[in-house]
């Protein structure tokens, strides 16, 4: 699971820099431009719960910073880590 949502936060992290890259020559649209945007608010995401990851009982705070985060109606973990993006994959996998 972690492997695989990993594994999509790194594709999905390259296509943002290829879409910046893009923007700097003026080429990229500006649903390119949303798509790398939003990836660029995951990634920062994922570096703030890195953060909370080497302190001391991260396995207890974790958890109880995402439970707390949903209950006031925010997401703090990156979209592929949601049950969202796993059911949005698993109905776009080719048979």
């Amino acid at each position: 699971m972690l492997k695989v949502a990993l594994g999509q936060e790194k594709t999905e992290t390259k296509e943002m820099l290829a879409i910046y890259k893009k923007y700097t020559r003026r080429q990229a649209s500006a649903e390119e431009m949303q798509t790398a945007n939003k990836q660029f608010i995951d990634l920062l995401k994922g570096l703030g719960l890195g953060v909370f990851a080497v302190l001391p009982f991260a396995p207890i705070t974790i958890p109880v910073m995402i439970k707390l985060s949903r209950l006031v109606g925010v997401e703090i973990l990156p979209s592929s880590f949601s049950e969202d993006s796993k059911i949005k994959r698993q109905n776009t996998k080719p048979s």
